[in-house]
């Protein structure tokens, strides 16, 4: 599991707002065309972030390994035909086009996990989202991105137990059955020594946040994010333009990480 690793990178010191803006404004415009063109410059903006958090791309292939084999089965499913001629290449490649939009997505989240500490993003949703609900989804948030890699790490542990048991040898319904239960309890068990540290720890709802002010760097960053939010509305004149954006982010991205 990708986790935040502290930095000097050109995206570790973005403001977490600012990498929020332009990480839902990314989601939208890769999901917005299926062209060629389009996706290439999708891919080429992920590399780009990629690039300025400095994040190795075969550790986000090792992190959502599990999503890229579901992904890479959909276009195979998708082609299987009963009766010749068997396989049918244009649904294939139709679900090829829709699935390949994923994979620019979860690496360019997978920036936002390994360049940004829980707390600034608790701090940032908090500041995003006024009131109660800001402060609920704030706690959320930051339980969740603390809790989930532990629960992950438990069923490696238990799988690999079973593993050096014998199991392996055990029907795969059995130890899905058993790596279910011992997942759950487990997860159970943490959650029950979460709650009482928080209450040794005085949880509060309303703890001092970081500060966050935006820098030079992030008013471009949030504008480029706005910008990619509103290109399902205008992609045909977007795009036009859309190769001159990816110029001028890569030259202010490489001045600043040199």
């Amino acid at each position: 599991m990708l986790s935040y690793r502290p930095g000097e990178t050109f995206a570790h010191r973005l403001d977490p707002r600012s990498k929020l803006c332009f990480q839902a404004g990314f989601a939208v415009a890769a999901f917005a065309d299926t062209t060629l063109s389009w996706l290439a410059g999708v891919y080429a903006l992920a590399a780009l972030a990629l690039l300025a958090g400095r994040l190795d791309p075969r550790r986000v292939a090792r992190a959502y390994w599990v999503v890229f084999l579901v992904l890479a089965l959909g276009p195979v499913i998708a082609g299987i035909a009963i009766g010749p001629p068997w396989f049918r290449v244009e649904p294939a490649l139709t679900s090829l086009r829709a699935v390949a939009r994923i994979p620019p997505v979860l690496a360019v989240s997978a920036v936002y996990v390994y360049t940004t500490p829980v707390r600034a993003t608790r701090g940032a949703v908090e500041r995003l989202v006024p009131g109660r609900a800001g402060q609920l989804l704030g706690v959320g948030t930051g339980l969740v991105v603390r809790f989930f890699p532990l629960v992950v790490s438990d069923l490696r542990r238990i799988r690999t137990a079973m593993v050096a048991r014998g199991g392996a040898d055990r029907p795969v319904t059995d130890r899905a059955r058993r790596l279910a239960v011992q997942g759950i309890d487990r997860a159970l068990a943490r959650s029950d020594r979460l709650a009482v540290a928080l209450r040794a720890r005085c949880f509060a709802w309303n703890p001092t946040l970081p500060a966050l002010t935006f820098g030079r760097m992030d008013y471009p960053v949030a504008g480029l994010g706005v910008v990619l939010a509103l290109s399902p509305l205008v992609r045909t004149g977007f795009w036009s333009g859309f190769p001159v954006i990816v110029y001028r982010v890569a030259t202010i991205a490489g001045q600043h990480l040199h």
